[in-house]
C-alpha cells in the first residue's frame, strides 16, 4: 500500500506536510507514516543526567506525535503508523525507507520565509540518494490551497 512519510516536529512546517500526505493518502487509498527525530544528545558526563535528557526527549516526540496522530484520525479518519528514532535524520529517514518498501514518497515541509530547514536542504541538494520522490511542501500554503492541491 503507497505510504506517504511526513518527518514531524514542533514546525508549522510539519503541520502543513502532515496536511498534505494525509490529503494524498486519503484520495489515493494510501498510509500515512510519522517519524519523529529524536536527536542524539551532546555527551553529559554523570550517566543520570543523560538518561534523564533522552528521556525527556523521547517523551517530548512521543507526545507530539500522539498529536499527530490524533489530528489525522480527526480530519482524515487514518490512522497512521507511528515511528520514534533517535539519531542522525537522514540516516534514519534512508533507513526507514529502505525497511518499508511500501514507503512512496517523503513529505517535508519548506518554511514561509527564510532558508530551508535541515531535511529539505539535505534532500533536495543530493535527492539521487533517495529510491522515492521528495515531496517538498511551501510553507506559504494555507489550507484551502494544501487541500486543492493534495
Amino acid at each position: 500500500m503507497r505510504t506517504y512519510l511526513v518527518v514531524i516536529d514542533e514546525s508549522d512546517e510539519a503541520q502543513i506536510a502532515l496536511r498534505f500526505a494525509a490529503r494524498r493518502a486519503v484520495k489515493t487509498g494510501g498510509e500515512v507514516e510519522i517519524l519523529a527525530l529524536i536527536p542524539k544528545p551532546d555527551f553529559v558526563q554523570w550517566g543520570g543526567v543523560m538518561a534523564t535528557i533522552e528521556d525527556e526527549a523521547r517523551q517530548r516526540a512521543e507526545a507530539l506525535v500522539a498529536a499527530a496522530a490524533g489530528t489525522l484520525i480527526a480530519e482524515a479518519g487514518l490512522k497512521p503508523r507511528i515511528t520514534v528514532r533517535e539519531g542522525d535524520g537522514p540516516r534514519i529517514i534512508r533507513d526507514l525507507i529502505a525497511e518499508n518498501p511500501d514507503i512512496a514518497a517523503l513529505v517535508l515541509g519548506a518554511k514561509a520565509d527564510g532558508p530551508p530547514g535541515p531535511l529539505v536542504s539535505h534532500f533536495a541538494g543530493d535527492m539521487a540518494a533517495l529510491p522515492v520522490p521528495l515531496m517538498i511542501i511551501p510553507g506559504s500554503l494555507d489550507r484551502d490551497a494544501i487541500d486543492r492541491l493534495s
